[in-house]
Parts: C-alpha cells; structure tokens; sequence
C-alpha cells in the first residue's frame, strides 16, 4: 500500500512539469485516427479487399488499431512520469540502441517479409514490426547525444563525427536495400536536420552542394541500373505532372485520390459517408486516410489535422529555443523533423505534389510500427519538456534566493 502512495506521489510530484498542450494534441490525434481508420476500412474489410481476399468484421482494423493507441498511450505515459532524460545520455543505453536496431535491420533483410515491393517487416504475430520505423528514434536520439559528448570541438573539426555518421550510413544503406526507399528519405530528413540545427557541416554542405547533386544524380542512376529503385516508384515518377493522363493506368490511385480531396467541399460528405473508400482506392485506411478525412469532414477536417501536427512541430522547435542543452535541443529537432517531414510526404504523396511513396499519416493511419514510434518520439520529446521546465524551475528558484541574500545584504 505504501508503494502505492509513492508511486501516486512520484506521479503527483511530475504532473506539472508535464506539457499538456502536446499530450492534449497528441490524444486527439489518436481519437482521430481511431475513427477514420474505422471508417475507411469497415466496407473494405467485410468485402476482404485489404485481407487478401479473406472477409473480415468491420471492425478488424479498428480492433488492431485500438490495441496499437493502447499500447502507444502505455509508452507515452511510462515515459512522461517514470522515465528520466538523463539515461538516454548514458553510454550503456545508447550502445544497446544503436547494436538492436542493426541486428533487426539484418533481421528484416533475411527473414523479413515482401510487402506492396517492400523487404521491411518482421511478422511477430500480433503485429509487423518495421526495424526502420525504430532506426528513426535511434538516429534522433544517437547524434544529439555524439554531438553533446563530444562539444563544442566538434563545431571546428566535424570529422571528430565520422564514425556516428558512418554508422548512421550503413543503417539507413540497410533501409535501401529493403527496398523502401520512402522511409531511407525521411530517416536522410532527420539525420540532416539535426546536423544542420547543430552547425555542422552547413558551409561544407553549401561549398560542396553542386557535387552533392552530381553524387545523387550518379547514385540514382545506379540504383535505376541495379533494379534497386521499385517499378512502382519509376512509374510514380511519369505520372506526377498529370495523373488524370494515365487515369485508368499508373495514374490511377492519384486521381482517386484527388477526386476524393475534391468530394469532401468545405465541410465533406459526414462521416462515414466517402465514396472512394469503396474499392477505388488502393489503402483507404493507411496511404490514402488523409483524402478519406477530406472527403467525409471537408477542407476544414483537413485542416484541423493539418493543425494539430503542425503545433507539435511548433511546439518541438519552441521547447528547442528554450534550453542550452544541445542533447535536448536536438531531439526537439528530430522530432520535429521526423513528424514534420512525414506529414509533408504522406500529404505531398496523395496530393500529387510528389511521388507516393506509401509513407503514413503521423498518428492517423493504420499500423502498429508507425504508431509506437511516433508515440516513442512524442514521449521523447514530453520527457525533453518536462527536463527543461525543471531545469528552468530550478533556475528561478536560484535566481530569487540570490535576489534574496543581496537584498538582505544591501539593507
């Protein structure tokens, strides 16, 4: 009973350290995902059109979802209240990270399983695990803390990285070559975005641009060569500039997609009233989830979702400005970089303004990977908070008790 009442009072103690705008924000886009994952596969799950063929409850997904937005809110409480910052800094943890998730990224590749051309799943029963999904929390959490140990000489000599980023190269070269070349960019968004908040690398970046594009060209070419880009991608690629060419061919998902956006009006069709979840697209309730919100809620539905993944990425970068702490620092901006330039993606991806490249909707669509990565992330970045509130707390606290004394001297 006592170990109760502790624990009550531990809770108690780091209850107002907790930002609750983000956890307010975050709990809304998990209702929100909940509900149009349930309307954009319940049709589609009883006619066995996303299971193979085999027919489904409706509510199948929305079962396998709720377990995900369980266990994620499990995650996200366990490290807002009992999880301390500071062991994410230690050497232990951080070696053990980064050693698990090489051995599942080579696990993937042997034993993983093909999805829509895609080598990056290991089938643990309950659910598909995708290693890079978890490469993205290692690399957030790996660089900050190899810049933090070793500043502020590396500012002068950024070689005295080389061997993180050689590391962080050969994992996300292992992305590659499963094929998923979605998520080798947005993992590539992430690493150069907190290399760049940092300082590092910038002018050698600016310096040396023309032969950084000369190398991507070149490499590109030799994927195209080696057959390591998909089919689909390629194909993605011709079709960008007017789906509506090639409606009926490779174009086809892209002008659903759009025709979706453009149903929805203002205010939509009311939900669970879409159309084109009706077999006309592809993943109603992963991929394409966003032109589904559109056309049952509306531009404004859209919006609001727009919004509240736009305020985490605000919030992440706000709560970056606040601290001295580069670790923290730059896990804000890992977040920030992972939920941002996902969001981007997925919206560019089903809008036609880039290629699809079957990444998902932050906190909305369908899958238990995606779902407890980001969850691991939005608790990085609650415990990051809660750091720096104490920090500042603490700051405020000496600041009036030296205010004190030199006022007591004074008189």
């Amino acid at each position: 009973m006592n170990n109760v009442k502790q624990i009550f009072r531990y809770i108690g103690r780091n209850a107002k350290y907790i930002d609750y705008p983000l956890v307010i924000t975050y709990l809304l886009l998990c209702l929100i995902g909940l509900v149009m994952v349930y309307s954009a596969s319940m049709v589609a799950a009883t006619k066995g059109s996303l299971t193979g063929g085999i027919s489904v409850a409706g509510t199948y997904f929305y079962t396998r979802q709720l377990m995900y937005v369980i266990m994620s809110l499990i995650i996200v409480f366990f490290m807002a209240f009992f999880m301390n910052v500071k062991f994410l800094e230690t050497s232990r943890f951080q070696k053990g990270m980064m050693l698990g998730i090489v051995i599942l990224l080579v696990a993937t590749l042997l034993v993983g399983s093909n999805i829509n051309g895609s080598k990056s799943w290991i089938n643990l029963g309950f659910m598909n695990l995708q290693a890079s999904e978890l490469l993205k929390i290692g690399i957030i959490l790996y660089i900050p803390y190899m810049i933090e140990k070793k500043r502020p000489k590396v500012f002068k000599e950024p070689k005295l990285l080389t061997y993180p980023i050689v590391l962080s190269g050969l994992c996300i070269g292992l992305v590659l070559l499963q094929r998923d070349v979605g998520q080798t960019l947005l993992i590539m968004i992430i690493f150069f975005a907190i290399l760049f908040y940092a300082g590092i690398g910038v002018q050698k970046s600016i310096k040396y641009g023309l032969l950084i594009i000369v190398g991507i060209v070149i490499i590109g070419s030799l994927f195209l060569l080696v057959g390591l880009v998909p089919d689909y991608l390629t194909a993605r690629f011709s079709t960008l500039t007017n789906p509506f060419s090639q409606e009926s061919g490779t174009g086809y998902h892209i002008s659903n997609s759009l025709i979706a956006i453009g149903n929805g009006g203002l205010l939509g069709r009311g939900l669970g009233n879409s159309i084109m979840k009706l077999g006309y697209l592809p993943e109603p309730h992963t991929d394409f989830i966003f032109s589904i919100i559109c056309e049952e809620l509306g531009l404004l539905g859209g919006l609001f979702v727009i919004c509240l993944l736009f305020f985490i990425v605000y919030r992440a970068f706000e709560l970056a400005s606040k601290t001295n702490s580069y670790f923290y620092k730059l896990v804000c901006v890992g977040v920030a970089s992972y939920i941002g330039s996902q969001t981007f993606v997925n919206l560019g991806g089903i809008s036609g303004t880039i290629p699809l490249t079957g990444v998902p909707l932050p906190f909305i669509s369908f899958g238990g990977s995606s779902m407890i990565s980001l969850s691991i992330a939005m608790g990085l970045l609650l415990i990051t908070a809660k750091q720096i509130k104490i920090e500042q707390a603490k700051y405020k606290k000496s600041r009036k008790s030296r205010t004190r004394i030199n006022s007591a001297r004074r008189s």
